[in-house]
């Protein structure tokens, strides 16, 4: 948890930092032909930091962008609960038996709707984008006792249908990427609609966040907990902080 929040305090100051470097620079033009731009995004069906966005943009007009964005992000099932081990106070998540790694790929346009004067004001685009979704299932490792002994444990993935799998038997979840070699792949395809909003003062330079809703569909229901209800199709809502440059 304290990686995380550092992770979003460093960000904002990026941003914060390519705001105030403009009382050095002056530029007479607001105009730019391509933008490359990074974000941490927090959604609806995500936890704290859902995942990660990377958008390549060219201007095809001068109110239109032709985009080309990857999303990387960790997709969760709504009834997922973190909860503590009686015995080790370590947190996981009861009931969950995979993760899912959904990679979209993305092709898109971006209207200008606004554009910013400038060193002063705020640009907005509407942002209508879609594409494939190639995503791993990964299994969720839990680490239980074995023999109900506290210091003897074994790593598995959790099925509900283990009588070694209840409750009081779980000392935690499993190490980081473990099963990772084990994934199911799941294609899908997605849909995005979103607002823009462009908040940086320099020409080279782009700050700002994006909110809007997304669409996941996979041909295939995605199991994440077994005894809850699974679906194929992923509505969220999404904010997404970016970061980038642009000439």
């Amino acid at each position: 948890m304290a990686g995380i929040r550092q992770a979003i305090i460093g960000f904002g100051i990026i941003i914060l930092s390519g705001a105030l470097s403009v009382q050095a620079q002056t530029q007479d033009s607001y105009e730019y032909n391509s933008e490359f731009t990074w974000g941490i995004n927090k959604n609806s069906a995500g936890g704290l930091i859902g995942g990660f966005t990377f958008k390549k943009a060219r201007k095809v007009k001068d109110q239109v962008l032709e985009s080309f964005g990857l999303e990387i992000m960790n997709v969760k099932n709504p009834q997922e609960v973190r909860v503590s081990s009686a015995y080790t106070g370590n947190f996981f998540i009861y009931g969950k038996s995979n993760y899912l790694y959904a990679f979209r790929f993305q092709y898109g346009r971006d209207f200008i709707l606004f554009t910013k004067a400038p060193q002063q004001g705020v640009e907005i685009k509407a942002v209508f984008a879609g594409g494939p979704s190639i995503s791993l299932v990964a299994p969720y490792y839990i680490e239980r006792t074995v023999d109900n002994s506290f210091f003897s444990s074994q790593h598995e993935q959790y099925d509900p249908n283990n009588p070694n799998h209840t409750f009081n038997n779980i000392l935690g979840t499993g190490n980081l990427f473990e099963g990772l070699g084990e994934s199911n792949v799941q294609i899908g395809l997605n849909l995005k609609a979103a607002l823009n909003f462009e908040l940086g003062f320099l020409k080279s330079q782009v700050t700002g966040f994006e909110v809007g809703v997304l669409v996941d569909s996979y041909f295939n229901e995605i199991m994440l907990m077994p005894t809850a209800e699974n679906k194929a199709v992923f509505p969220t809502v999404f904010f997404t902080l970016f970061y980038g440059n642009r000439k």
